[in-house]
């Protein structure tokens, strides 16, 4: 009950869903996959739409998403990559805020989710830190970063962290991550068909304290 009560006060941020990679390492478009009776994307979609009453994906090829119920919009910086996406996801989006994460991550926790958004700061960012580092393709984002993100698209910076001396930042520490995914699988992508084909033949991760799963890290 708990859970679902914090799931209902997200009104105020949107799922923002990043699509706009291109597979190289896969070698096809990672988010129409089959995966759980559906594709990827469909599986994340379905997720984030029991958190925000609007969910929006980011693409530069709407054209292969139309299968989804919901809005997609395109990079007002081309070929910036993530940063460029969240930064297309945020401005489009009718909330002060958002939750932003990547299409290819099968394992979100609906605890994490709800905790990172329930914390959403419209001024500034607040970010996950698992074993790995920070993790910018999980995070919340608020409207007052538009500023910061496009002078970091504006000279060239890439880095989804380029901007982050620029606007509050509240880093939510490893620790306290682990108390809702203690192997941090909430942050595993797949990245190649080897990652893809052992995915499909594992059960489904338990997000429990006790969880040592290896996870693929992103860059940042």
């Amino acid at each position: 009950m708990r859970l679902m009560q914090r799931i209902s006060t997200c009104t105020n941020v949107t799922g923002v869903i990043l699509a706009g990679g291109a597979s190289s390492r896969m070698g096809s478009n990672k988010a129409l996959l089959p995966y759980r009776g559906g594709r990827f994307i469909e599986a994340i979609h379905r997720q984030l739409a029991r958190h925000f009453g609007e969910v929006i994906v980011v693409t530069n090829t709407p054209e292969q998403y139309r299968f989804l119920p919901c809005r997609t919009v395109g990079d007002i910086f081309p070929g910036m990559g993530a940063l460029a996406g969240i930064h297309a996801g945020l401005f489009h989006s009718t909330n002060p805020a958002i939750f932003a994460v990547a299409c290819d991550m099968p394992y979100l926790s609906d605890e994490l989710i709800g905790y990172l958004a329930g914390r959403c700061n419209p001024a500034g960012v607040v970010i996950p830190e698992s074993d790995g580092g920070l993790e910018p393709l999980h995070a919340v984002y608020g409207r007052g970063c538009l500023d910061a993100m496009e002078r970091s698209l504006a000279a060239g910076k890439k880095r989804v962290v380029s901007f982050f001396d620029a606007v509050p930042v509240e880093v939510v520490p490893a620790g306290l991550v682990a108390c809702f995914d203690g192997g941090f699988n909430s942050f595993r992508n797949i990245n190649t068909p080897t990652e893809y084909f052992s995915l499909r033949g594992e059960p489904s991760v338990v997000h429990s304290s006790n969880n040592s799963t290896a996870l693929s890290k992103r860059s940042q």
